[in-house]
């Protein structure tokens, strides 16, 4: 299993658009039920700052994301919309629990 963390910060005023947005992403998850893929956003508590986490338990380790009209919409103005671009950090899972 794979997975990935990203975080950015929004500039002020775009935080509710960017949620937004992201829940575009969350309706078409849920219309399309990809297997063996698990997905949480999270807004910090300075309001701005975004965290997602995404872990892939298919063999090829490739998530479905790209393959979504609203993620694409969600990706297009993702530069202008932060202050503090995505960073990508691969995760190694230690264990988990859920």
């Amino acid at each position: 299993m794979s997975g990935v963390m990203v975080r950015y910060k929004v500039r002020p005023g775009e935080a509710e658009r960017n949620e937004a947005l992201v829940r575009a992403v969350y309706r078409e998850l849920h219309e399309r039920r990809p297997a063996g893929f698990r997905y949480a956003t999270f807004r910090l508590d300075d309001g701005l700052a975004f965290v997602h986490l995404a872990r892939m338990e298919a063999h090829d380790g490739r998530s479905p994301l790209p393959e979504l009209a609203a993620f694409r919409e969600f990706q297009a103005g993702i530069a202008e919309r932060c202050d503090e671009q995505p960073v990508v950090t691969k995760l190694h899972e230690i264990g988990s629990f859920g």
